[in-house]
């Protein structure tokens, strides 16, 4: 008979758990700020990799398990994986001069780290990403029978693995690298900011805000997750960090649960698309662009601000349509408290945004010296009188290094991907086949694109999309002469969409789940608060204006269009303004509002007439509405 869970875990395992996800974070650090070099160390950083990837391979099959025996054969297989990959640390420099030779302990220890890769990946993420490697991993042994843009060339199985292993194009490559570098660095600030009070002070902040409008509680969910997200870098995460407290106040303020629970979920995905941090994206996607950081900042910046506006716009019309109330003015703090006790929280970003723009500084770099901010601003003085405690100093630590070992796996199985699209040639051939299947039509490659990106993105951490996409996607488009800031924006944010679409919409079905509310009722909602990142994508690839790319005149024509565009269709949305609006109403102020996002694909003259045609609509929606002759509205009595 099998020992179920109620056998106490013996007390080393939290122990060692807590070790390996401290050792993490500190390795991170020391990598960060060069310190294996002041020690007069010189490592290659496939090194550092390796021991990273070691570890998170034994805090994965370390995690606790209802059955003693399936603990007791995880543990072993966690020890193997930090062996493996200590292995690969310290016999490396060996290793990639013997590389050509196919010696058999780089194969022993290529094919161990890539089933154990495999298997922590099923355990973070799900069965679809392994499912998404093996495919790749079986045309490269059999494609080079096919005919066609997708026929690869012939490779030996025990040159893959070793390549795949060893060289620096595939596991130990470019994804894995900022997984192990930047995106940790991002998660420990992240970390030391929510136990520094960070995360009690954007809760206040958003309260004196916007606590003392209608519908004050649904607004207060979209900033406070806004601008926790865009430091967090993890969904999931943020639904959990702010929503026990927003979903709660929502539903207490006359939201319905489902509604409730999409706010907090846009809000939350949308973190990872709000600059300056983006979820640590926008580091990767200068990597993979080799591109400066603020240019990435500056072209995300009106989509990010159309995408908010459309949820704050539609969290507005709603509060007033269905009545909602205002908070108790008794929840919500002082200004002068709020600002006096708070006002330091401005250091860690001080930090971030000096270090990368004034100093430029590395990321990971950047990110240390965000991470120092939060640490000094949370043990000198901390929130409202509640201080960091070297205990929380701990705990961030630990928690960092636990909280990347998802992203650590994705990392590691996306260069899996790209080493084998490298050797096989499959690379050129699916980008090729893509374009083909396209037909050479822009926007029907770009709905091909975005069902691939929405389908590889569900149940995935974004940052992990992210690194998915930009390998299997973003070439494809560019290739059809999209701008490549652009390709990558439009990929990163279909896939980002996974998180909300069902049918697994991983993030609606958290806050769902808080809220008491029905899962695909949530996720219906969320698409309809969201709407902006399915629709603007398509849209900034169309007009580079609204990356801030082009003449100054036609970039603030674009935005301001957009944004009155925005709003016309959110009003469509809810049906409401002012009052009631009926189907007649909803159609017209939608269709007034897709006139001002058209983008321009008829020349000058085009344009104009679209734009001056909505306008013109929206004034006379709003003059009959003012006037009282609602013939088109069909007001619902």
């Amino acid at each position: 008979m099998s020992i179920r869970s109620h056998v106490k875990e013996p007390i080393a395992v939290p122990l060692i758990r807590t070790l390996l996800g401290s050792f993490i974070a500190v390795a991170a650090i020391a990598y960060a700020t060069d310190l294996f070099s002041r020690l007069g160390l010189s490592i290659y950083t496939e090194q550092y990799l390796s021991i990273v990837l070691g570890a998170s391979l034994a805090l994965v099959f370390l995690k606790p398990q209802p059955l003693l025996k399936r603990r007791c054969i995880d543990s072993v297989i966690g020890l193997v994986g930090l062996s493996a990959g200590g292995y690969m640390a310290v016999a490396y420099p060996d290793l990639v001069e013997r590389q050509l030779d196919l010696p058999i302990d780089a194969l022993i220890i290529s094919s161990v780290l890539f089933v154990l890769v495999l298997e922590g990946l099923r355990r973070v993420v799900g069965v679809a990403l392994v499912v998404v490697v093996l495919a790749f991993l079986a045309f490269a042994m059999l494609g080079h029978q096919l005919s066609g843009p997708l026929q690869t060339r012939e490779i030996e199985m025990t040159r893959l693995m070793v390549y795949l292993g060893v060289d620096t194009n595939g596991m130990l490559g470019l994804t894995l690298s900022v997984a192990a570098t930047i995106v940790i660095g991002f998660v420990l600030f992240g970390q030391l900011l929510l136990r520094s009070g960070g995360a009690d002070f954007f809760n206040d902040l958003a309260l004196v805000l916007m606590g003392r409008s209608q519908g004050g509680s649904g607004k207060i969910a979209t900033i406070a997750s806004a601008l926790f997200g865009s430091i967090s870098g993890v969904v999931v995460s943020n639904i959990v960090a702010t929503g026990v407290v927003t979903i709660r106040m929502m539903k207490q303020g006359g939201f319905k649960p489902q509604t409730a629970a999409a706010i907090e979920t846009v809000a939350s995905t949308g973190g990872q698309i709000m600059p300056p941090v983006m979820g640590a994206v926008a580091f990767l996607m200068a990597e993979f662009l080799q591109i400066s950081y603020a240019d990435v900042v500056l072209a995300a910046l009106v989509p990010a601000i159309l995408y908010y506006a459309a949820l704050y716009i539609q969290v507005d019309l709603e509060a007033a349509k269905e009545h909602i109330k205002k908070i108790d003015p008794s929840l919500i703090p002082a200004k002068k408290d709020v600002f006096s006790q708070g006002w330091l929280f401005v250091i860690p970003f001080a930090g971030v945004i000096g270090a990368l723009f004034f100093f430029n500084a590395r990321p990971e770099v950047a990110a240390l010296w965000g991470a120092l901010g939060a640490l000094i601003v949370g043990l000198a003085k901390g929130y409202k009188g509640k201080r960091m405690t070297l205990g929380d100093v701990r705990d961030s630590l630990a928690e960092t290094g636990h909280s990347i070992v998802d992203i650590i796996m994705i990392g590691a199985a996306a260069g899996f991907i790209i080493g084998i699209l490298n050797m096989t040639g499959l690379g050129f051939g699916l980008t090729y086949f893509l374009v083909e299947l396209g037909q050479g039509n822009l926007f029907l490659l770009l709905l091909i694109s975005a069902a691939v990106c929405i389908v590889l993105g569900m149940g995935m951490p974004t940052v992990g999309v992210y690194m998915l996409l930009a390998v299997l996607v973003a070439p494809s488009l560019v290739q059809v002469g999209v701008e490549p800031i652009a390709a990558h924006l439009f990929i990163f944010y279909m896939g980002m969409m996974s998180m909300i679409t069902p049918p697994i919409a991983i993030g609606a079905f958290f806050a769902a789940s808080i809220a008491k509310a029905d899962p695909m009722k949530t996720a219906f909602t969320s698409m309809r608060l969201g709407w902006t990142a399915y629709i603007v994508p398509f849209l900034f690839v169309s007009s580079p204006a609204l990356l801030l790319i082009g003449d100054t005149v036609e970039i603030a024509l674009a935005v301001v269009s957009a944004l009155a565009g925005v709003w016309a269709v959110s009003v469509g949305f809810v049906g409401y303004l002012g009052y009631k609006r009926g189907p007649i109403g909803r159609l017209a102020f939608a269709l007034a509002g897709i006139l001002l996002l058209l983008p321009n694909i008829g020349g000058h003259d085009f344009i104009l007439i679209t734009r001056a045609a909505g306008l013109l609509l929206i004034v006379l929606l709003i003059v009959m509405g003012c006037s009282g002759k609602r013939g088109l509205s069909l007001e619902l009595k």
